[in-house]
């Protein structure tokens, strides 16, 4: 399933963290390489690769990664 520009995302412990505002591609294949979260708090421009993607359900994405050890 691919992230679409609004789907929710959250971190491994279940944290609202944004959603995804961002889908950076590889120009020549077209390939995501990144994903940036929008959310207007200190993980403002976070980025995550799809293999930082834990599952993803009709409505958000989990990351592998808690958002604990960000820091202001």
């Amino acid at each position: 399933m691919e992230l679409l520009i609004g789907t929710r995302v959250i971190d491994s412990n279940g944290d609202y963290i944004g959603t995804v505002g961002h889908i950076m591609r590889d120009t020549w294949s077209g390939e995501v390489k990144k994903y940036m979260v929008l959310s207007g708090k200190p993980t403002e421009g976070l980025m995550f690769s799809p293999n930082d993607i834990a599952d993803i359900s009709n409505d958000q994405v989990r990351l592998r990664v808690s958002t604990d050890t960000v820091t202001e």
